[in-house]
């Protein structure tokens, strides 16, 4: 009898073993660093966009596996999303103009955020010697710098100017994309991917809605 309780206890944990060995790679957090270029656009209510600006980003990223093929995606990142717009009567320049008439403005932002996303990821078992992964979730962005370029028919209203007078401290955004990781070795991976970050709030003061929106072309490490 005991040798058979003593066998059953060294099969159980033997199979304990292989199952955490299993689990290793699924399970658990990892931190990796990121840097990558945006692609901006603003697109305003009374007004239109005037093509896309490089911006960058950089900084932590992190997930949260809490299945084999589901995670929970983090991190904390400096973004700038750069972009252009023609405006109707854009303040704070408009409230200079004495005539009633409407003026177009072209403005440049220059934002820059603090950006906290909030994503969950869905991925793939390996496929050769890549993982793919689709991800969805929402960017929370705190503003830390905004300058702003303006001009009109009458010529240049402001170069390089501080905005944050009239823009908004929080940014809130929708996350949808996908990518792969290629793993280096057992702990470290390398991950790339494309993502769509549309802006839902109004980055202005004004009551003309002017959202910003980006394409990241995503890059980073885990370790």
């Amino acid at each position: 009898m005991k040798t058979i309780i003593i066998g059953s206890l060294m099969i159980f944990l033997t199979n304990q073993t292989k199952a955490q060995s299993l689990a290793r790679p699924y399970y658990g957090f990892r931190l990796g660093l990121t840097a990558h270029p945006t692609f901006g656009s603003i697109k305003a209510e009374e007004g239109k966009r005037k093509g896309t600006n490089l911006g960058f980003s950089y900084g932590l990223m992190g997930d949260f596996n809490f299945a084999e093929n589901y995670s929970f995606n983090t991190g904390i990142t400096v973004t700038t999303i750069n972009g252009k717009s023609t405006e109707k009567n854009a303040m704070p320049y408009h409230a200079v103009v004495s005539s009633t008439a409407p003026v177009a403005y072209d403005l440049k932002y220059k934002m820059q955020y603090v950006e906290i996303p909030l994503v969950v990821k869905l991925k793939t078992s390996k496929i050769g010697a890549i993982k793919w992964f689709g991800q969805f979730g929402l960017s929370n962005d705190f503003r830390i710098k905004a300058r702003q370029d303006a001009s009109n028919t009458n010529g240049v209203l402001a170069d390089n100017v501080n905005a944050s007078d009239w823009t908004r401290f929080y940014r809130a955004g929708l996350i949808i994309g996908g990518g792969g990781e290629f793993d280096l070795d057992e702990h470290t991976s390398l991950m790339g991917g494309l993502s769509f970050n549309n802006g839902l709030t109004n980055i202005t003061n004004s009551k003309n809605m002017v959202r910003n929106h980006f394409v990241s072309l995503n890059l980073g490490v885990f370790f």
